[in-house]
């Protein structure tokens, strides 16, 4: 229960203008079709679209090396990405210490191409294998593709419809901003997060579908469907349009609140850009990339790279033979987490207006030294280690959390290009007001989505857990939508 006495009172700030898409969005996220059709294709297409990933160690990766001038492992081409050593120096319990880091200095494309159909916004969403996925296929983007892809460098075939997101006269923009990949294993990689519209005629390739938001929300539910591209993508959708019934107390209601234009919140907007600022600016983390050989807790043993105590991850080397791609054979190094990582958010009613408990948290391989993050994100078995003092706020709570309390609570599979097997928990948590810690703030999904408008403001896992919330924006749809 809420302790209403203890919360502070807030504020209605002046009304915020809604994007004219929002409405279109909420229809479509209102709209919930059978998914027979979906489940069809997606059974028929992995008899046709499949990757065979076999791992081997990294000194015989074709087209690899390890390069004895910077101590990298560098592919031959110059282009793609490489593995690095990076060296950080911060304030805290861990005041230095040194990893393996991807460094990838491109800016790809995650882009959803959406149209209308009997009046409804659907998007069209791709079945692509990844070497990475835990379970073969898995929805992403109509176009996830790095600049080396959708270029050529690979070689291969052209990105489909890659059409639309470079060239304005096709597409009408209804979002478009550059967004961080994980701070702790990219550095400073970014990609350009896309939704446009076309009015022409498009019709769905072999390996794609077409969905409406709706439907999208539902399969997010779904154990290792819905990859971390789409769901990036999604946060950043302009969704919630009208006021909900006053008389519905619900959890639904609450999320719909926080979401509308306008409504009541614990900090005006103003004040959490400045309180973003100023951590930013107090802030003493310091990263330089170094040789992996110069990384004193890390070791190349059995052709990976491990920590030496067999925590955090590997890097590994991997061989694919693919059908259906772009490209049919190639090799690359990947990580590989030792364990499953927690992405969660605590939620709470204030006034009848949910707000999501945020972290903010630095990272070395964020631009902007800081960005927000789920309320706990962490790896629990590598926590439990840690003295007490040590582990992070609010993870016992998580943990312990009642099951008439979580919101939501899926396993989700991190990007399978450069990840493999490897995911986190997405847990949501409803609970009654909790005082902020410093480094934490009780924010509305409104902030969060004017938030994810400009860059670097929300780290990967926080929108990929925030999309997980906003799934639950339309739990119980009209009967008339059920079409």
């Amino acid at each position: 229960m809420n302790t209403a006495s203890a919360v502070p009172p807030i504020p209605v700030p002046a009304a915020r203008s809604r994007p004219e898409a929002a409405r279109r969005l909420t229809e479509s996220a209102r709209t919930v079709p059978s998914l027979a059709e979906f489940e069809q294709t997606l059974m028929g297409t992995r008899e046709h679209v499949r990757t065979l990933t076999e791992t081997v160690p990294l000194d015989r990766l074709n087209g690899w090396h390890y390069d004895e001038d910077t101590g990298f492992i560098a592919h031959e081409s110059g282009r793609f990405f490489s593995v690095e050593g990076l060296q950080v120096e911060t304030q805290g319990p861990s005041a230095a210490w040194g990893q393996p880091i991807i460094n990838q200095p491109e800016t790809g494309i995650l882009g959803f191409l959406a149209k209308e159909i009997d009046g409804i916004l659907h998007f069209l969403m791709q079945l692509k294998a990844e070497p990475g996925n835990r379970n073969g296929l898995q929805l992403s983007p109509t176009v996830q593709a790095t600049r080396s892809n959708y270029t050529g460098t690979h070689g291969g075939l052209r990105v489909p419809y890659l059409e639309f997101f470079q060239d304005p006269a096709r597409r009408r923009v209804i979002a478009d901003v550059r967004q961080s990949e994980q701070g702790s294993r990219f550095l400073r990689k970014r990609n350009r997060n896309m939704i446009v519209e076309t009015k022409e005629p498009v019709e769905a390739r072999d390996g794609f579908v077409w969905l409406t938001l709706g439907q999208l929300h539902h399969l997010l539910a779904t154990e290792d469907l819905v990859n971390m591209s789409t769901r990036s993508v999604l946060a950043c959708l302009p969704l919630g349009d009208g006021a909900p019934s006053a008389e519905d107390e619900g959890f639904g209601t609450a999320l719909a609140r926080s979401l509308a234009p306008g409504g009541p919140e614990l900090h005006p907007l103003v004040n959490v850009l400045s309180w973003i600022t100023e951590a930013r600016t107090r802030a003493e983390m310091r990263a330089r990339t170094v040789p992996l050989d110069a990384l004193a807790d890390w070791e190349f043993t059995g052709g990976r790279i491990r920590h030496r105590a067999g925590q955090h991850f590997d890097v590994i080397g991997v061989r694919v033979e693919a059908v259906g791609r772009e490209v049919g054979r190639w090799s690359q190094p990947m990580v590989r987490g030792q364990a499953t990582e927690l992405a969660a958010l605590l939620v709470t009613r204030v006034r009848g207006v949910l707000h999501v408990l945020m972290q903010l948290r630095a990272e070395p391989g964020l631009t902007d030294i800081a960005e927000l993050a789920p309320t706990v994100q962490c790896t629990p078995d590598y926590c439990a280690q840690l003295p007490t003092e040590e582990r992070p706020l609010f993870l016992d709570l998580m943990q312990n959390a009642r099951a008439a309390d979580i919101r939501f609570d899926t396993a989700l599979s991190d990007e399978g290009g450069r990840f493999y097997h490897t995911g986190s928990r997405h847990l949501v948590v409803e609970t009654g007001w909790l005082p902020e810690p410093p480094q934490f703030r009780w924010l509305t999904l409104g902030q969060l989505e004017e938030l994810t408008q400009h860059s670097h403001y929300l780290n990967m896992q926080a929108r990929s857990v925030l999309a997980c919330l906003r799934s639950l924006f339309t739990e119980a749809p009209d009967e008339h939508n059920q079409r």
